[in-house]
Parts: C-alpha cells; structure tokens; sequence
C-alpha cells in the first residue's frame, strides 16, 4: 500500500465503527483526510482492533513520523552535564522515554485534533496506547492521582517508552501545594526510569499548556527536581527538556545558562 492507501483504508475501518459517521465523504484534500484520520483515532473508544488495522496503522504512522523527520539523542549536545535542552515535537525523539501530561483518566485527549501534547502522543503511538492505559486504570480501579505515574510502551513512537503523569491544574493563584504536586511529577518520572534501567528521559512542560501552571515557575521546579534527585540517587540517567514553545524555550536556556 502507498501511504495514500494507507489512510484511505484506516479511514474507512474507523468510519464503520461509527454508526453515525455512514454516509461521510471522504474529503480529496491530504491534509483534510489526515484530520478526518486523527479526530476518529482520538475519538475512539479503548477496544481491541484487528491484526490487519493494527498492521497497515503501524505502517502509516511509522512513516509519517520518518516524514516528519526523528531526532536522536546523538544529535543533541549537552547544555550541562546530563542535562540538554532541546525544542521539538516529543513524538519524533528516538530517547529510552517520554513523558506525557495526561489527565486523571489517563486515556489521552478525546478533543479532535487538539494541539495538546496527550492528544499527539496517543495519536501517532497508535490506538494501542489508549487501550494499554485503559487496561492500566481497570488494574487500578480509580483514576490517576496528581503528582503520580505510570509508564507503557511506547508503540509506533521512536521511543522505546511513555510515562504518564498527571500535574496539578490551577485555579486561582499559585500554591505551595501545586509546587509541591508539580515536583512530585518530575520526581515521579525520574523513580520509574531508573527502576526500568532507561538511560535517557525527555521531560516535557508538564501543566504549563490547559492546567495553567505558570512557565517560568514550571521550568525552575523542573530543573531543580532533576538537580535534587541525580545529586541525591547518583542517577546517570541523560535528562532532555523537551519545549514546544519559544517562551519556554528561553526560559530553559536562561535558567540553565545558556545565555
């Protein structure tokens, strides 16, 4: 199959499990038929799927990442020592793990095509992942706990895994508790890479998008965790701070001195 194919038949296999969706045209434009892909991946609910989905989505996802082109932690140098810095899209960082800022359902982003960072993990790891969180939270029988995480494969991703962590949301001003839920989630992440002997993590701005937590308080909460749990476990493990934003991109480099 050409990666045209690919979509058209993904499309199709998604639609047919939407009673709703019969009758939909299939736009003629690529990038509105990679939309349409996107918004019934994201929309559809934790089940087990054929083998021959599973093989043509594993296909097409896999290639649309090489399109995007995939970094390596080769291709970064150090900002610090263990330390980089590096601003990017996270599904395309060949690492031992990203994080993802999920919420408390763990599920990834139901929202079609939004710009979160859940929603474009799930996305191009596949419809594998949500059905690996599912099986997860039905293991632990309540939603995920702020501050906590949990780690999974990391399916058509370049990486080899995913851990999930829930931050804090904020309503109203900053609190010490918020700061100290926020740490709890890099400390969180930091613990379950080195019990799975991973030798890098991509941490990302955990909070800072839809929970509202502010950048530049973020980004020190962040570094200083890091700090604190190498100087205090003798981790060797390599930390990427992964931005999206030119905002925080900045701030990144200020606070590590960069600049």
């Amino acid at each position: 199959m050409t990666q045209a194919e690919r979509r058209i038949f993904l499309i199709n296999e998604l639609l047919h499990e939407q009673p709703r969706s019969a009758g939909l045209k299939i736009p003629a434009d690529e990038q509105e038929q990679r939309n349409l892909l996107r918004s019934l991946m994201n929309i559809r609910m934790p089940k087990p799927v054929d083998e021959t989905f599973l093989e043509v989505q594993n296909a097409y996802l896999q290639e649309e990442i090489r399109r995007k082109g995939i970094t390596g932690l080769s291709d970064l140098l150090p900002i610090q020592p263990g330390l980089y810095l590096w601003q990017g899209d996270i599904t395309t960082l060949r690492c031992g793990v990203i994080v993802n800022a999920a919420n408390s359902r763990m599920l990834g982003c139901f929202v079609p095509c939004h710009r979160c960072i859940d929603n474009a993990i799930h996305t191009f790891a596949g419809i594998q992942l949500r059905l690996a969180c599912a099986d997860l939270m039905k293991r632990q029988g309540h939603e995920e706990e702020t501050g906590t995480a949990k780690i999974t494969p990391a399916f058509n991703l370049p990486c080899d895994y995913i851990i999930h962590t829930v931050g804090p949301i904020i309503r109203g001003r900053l609190t010490n508790k918020d700061e100290k839920l926020l740490a709890s989630c890099y400390h969180s992440c930091l613990e379950l890479a080195e019990q799975n002997r991973l030798r890098s993590i991509a941490l990302c701005c955990i909070s800072t998008g839809e929970f509202r937590f502010p950048n530049e308080k973020a980004a020190q909460i962040a570094i200083q965790t890091v700090k604190g749990f190498k100087a205090q476990t003798h981790s060797e493990v390599k930390v990427i701070f992964n931005v999206f934003k030119d905002i925080d991109y900045k701030i990144y480099r200020e606070l590590l001195g960069a600049d």
